[in-house]
């Protein structure tokens, strides 16, 4: 079960997988030293900020969750469906996703309302970790599904041995969409009230997952939508786009030296 550790100098949803060696954290828009509208923890490089703040606050959030930020990996998140496979630190540009089986890189996705989702498979050469950048565009193309087919057909792990962490997101509460994007959803996912359409995406990240083979008990949220907790979330729709960008980060414990 995943839980906010609010009272961390860095408050974020932090937890391990000890059985595979792997680390797993979603930040909060607390405990950085970036002024507003971007205050305080805002982890994103494509807003208006400034950079100096950005990079001191990814050190913090990384430090908390004892990872080294000369280690990281990002991807360039256009909403597609690619996917990059991850063997060195670096950028990786027209990707929404990466997976990596080296231990000590730190895989980031980032987010302020989009789903970030955190992948721990069981392969045949040891176990690999993904993260995954997941708006509506990329729910409907299958980007989580695509996550999964490079971590089984080029690593060796099969959806039946995979654990998914679904992060902080915009949801069905609050995510008001237009008929275009409802029609690309199941209608059990599309909800009417008061004649407008409300959309959970994460649902259908998840029927996704389940149908792909992945054990519905392996599946864990934390149910955090960011367009209602203004005190611990960005959100793009509710900030109407000048606002900062939270981090889901997953690692391969590194080897010891």
């Amino acid at each position: 079960m995943w839980t906010l550790e609010s009272q961390l100098p860095v408050p974020c949803w932090r937890r391990r997988d000890s059985a595979a060696g792997v680390r797993l954290g979603f930040s909060t828009r607390r405990g950085g030293v970036s002024p507003p509208p971007y205050d305080s923890l805002n982890l994103g490089r494509s807003t208006a900020d400034r950079p100096e703040s950005v990079v001191e606050n990814r050190a913090r959030f990384l430090r908390q969750l004892g990872a080294d930020p000369s280690r990281l990996v990002t991807v360039g998140q256009v909403h597609g469906p690619g996917v990059a496979v991850a063997t060195a630190p670096g950028f990786h540009p027209e990707r929404d996703a990466v997976v990596s089986q080296v231990p000590g890189l730190i895989l980031a996705v980032s987010s302020a309302d989009c789903l970030p989702i955190l992948l721990v498979a069981r392969g045949r050469e040891g176990p690999a970790v993904a993260a995954v950048h997941a708006g509506w565009r990329g729910s409907a193309d299958g980007i989580a599904l695509a996550a999964l087919r490079v971590l089984n057909e080029q690593l060796g792990a099969g959806a039946a041995m995979l654990t998914a962490h679904l992060g902080p997101c915009i949801r069905q509460c609050c995510y008001q969409v237009g008929p275009e994007v409802a029609a690309r959803f199941s209608p059990d996912h599309v909800a009417t009230r008061g004649g407008s359409r409300y959309l959970d995406f994460p649902a259908a990240i998840r029927r996704q997952l389940i149908e792909a083979g992945v054990p519905p008990g392996s599946i864990e949220d934390t149910g955090a939508c960011t367009a209602c907790e203004p005190h611990w979330y960005f959100s793009h729709r509710r900030d109407r786009g000048i606002t900062g960008r939270h981090w889901g980060v997953i690692g391969l414990d590194a080897l010891p030296a």
